[in-house]
């Protein structure tokens, strides 16, 4: 009776506890508003070149059709005025004439020589018929050869939105098609289209590529001002979003880059000091603190290094575990095994073993030998 009875309650008591801890997981966690916890909690997102293409396609298209104008022309006034439609709309409907002239789509004074037909170049000299000759909205007119070396040049020197007309004090910008017309060769093409894109992405105040290498990602917020910490999807970088430059909150931009500048350059000032003056009292206090925030930007640096070489000989080890696991199981079935699948199993099995004892003896060598020093 009394054994059934201790049975009953620790059966009883089971339940209870089973009971209690089914409570305790019914139980919601309250949710943590992320921006009021983090003080440096930024809203932002990454985007793909794709998802990108099709945001500023959204606004031409709609600047386009409100304006009845061309996609050309609205790439041109959008990235004049950062790529805020509704703003270009309103001033457009109060005076469109001005909103071309900022856009440097129109020239702000006439020129003389418009809708005057030409024979010569003037860039060229050539006499040619008229059918040879392009102008812009400022009626300058040059031949089309002279067009299409002149944006040769421009697109190689890594200019694209802001081509301007050839005509001397010519402010005019010529439009994506305009370029495209004079422009036959398919690398060139490609190449001005890149640039486009990266000027278009540059002006836009709500986006930024990310700075890591090979990187592809870009951000999109919707503030600028300030340190403003992103990480990007791709690469893992952070950054700060608004000058681009490693994370540096709570300082601000220009405090950060006006720092780097200077540290540039007192590292050259360092080593003239070291190697060219006495000691003195203002250089070894100079020279102090210099030393110090150096040797502190250097351990990082060795701390990453550190890490990636942790990581990887865990995964070694985790490797060589999985190995002798499965060499483990396939002894137990070695009725059902091939002979060959086991002695294959063992031989991975021991070089992974050789690998992981030669990096424990070199890792040994090296201490020894720093000790040593």
């Amino acid at each position: 009776m009394s054994v059934d009875s201790d049975m009953e309650y620790s059966d009883n008591d089971g339940d209870e506890y089973g009971d209690y801890y089914g409570e305790q997981d019914d139980c919601e966690m309250e949710t943590v508003d992320q921006s009021k916890t983090d003080p440096e909690y930024f809203l932002f997102s990454c985007l793909r070149v794709e998802e990108v293409e099709k945001l500023l396609n959204e606004s031409i298209e709609l600047l386009s059709n409100s304006l009845q104008i061309t996609p050309s022309l609205a790439k041109v006034i959008l990235h004049a005025y950062d790529w805020n439609a509704q703003e270009i709309i309103d001033k457009y409907k109060e005076n469109p004439n001005e909103v071309l002239i900022h856009s440097r789509v129109k020239p702000r004074v006439p020129s003389l020589s418009a809708n005057i037909s030409c024979s010569t170049c003037a860039v060229c000299a050539t006499a040619n018929s008229t059918q040879k000759y392009s102008a812009l909205t400022c009626g300058h007119y040059f031949c089309n050869e002279c067009w299409a070396m002149h944006f040769e040049v421009q697109i190689m020197q890594g200019v694209s939105n802001t081509i301007q007309c050839m005509a001397q004090e010519c402010e005019v910008i010529a439009p994506e098609d305009f370029v495209l017309s004079h422009v036959a060769k398919p690398t060139l093409r490609d190449r001005y289209q890149q640039f486009m894109f990266k000027d278009h992405l540059k002006s836009h105040p709500q986006l930024r590529f990310c700075p890591g290498p090979n990187c592809q990602w870009i951000f999109r917020a919707w503030v600028r001002e300030g340190a403003r910490r992103v990480e990007c999807q791709g690469c893992e970088l952070l950054t700060c979003f608004s000058c681009g430059a490693p994370h540096h909150a709570p300082t601000d931009c220009i405090t950060i880059r006006l720092w780097l500048t200077k540290c540039a350059d007192d590292s050259e000032t360092a080593n003239y000091i070291s190697a060219h003056t006495k000691a003195r009292e203002a250089l070894k206090k100079y020279l102090h603190y210099y030393e110090r925030w150096e040797n502190h930007a250097r351990s990082l640096k060795l701390e990453e290094q550190t890490l990636a070489s942790l990581k990887s000989r865990i995964n070694q080890k985790a490797q060589l575990e999985a190995e002798i696991e499965n060499l483990s199981w396939k002894v137990e079935r070695a009725e059902t095994t091939d002979r060959g699948d086991l002695e294959n199993q063992m031989d991975i099995a021991e070089k992974r073993r050789t690998i992981l004892l030669k990096d424990f003896l070199d890792i040994n060598t090296n201490c020894a030998s720093s000790s040593k020093m």
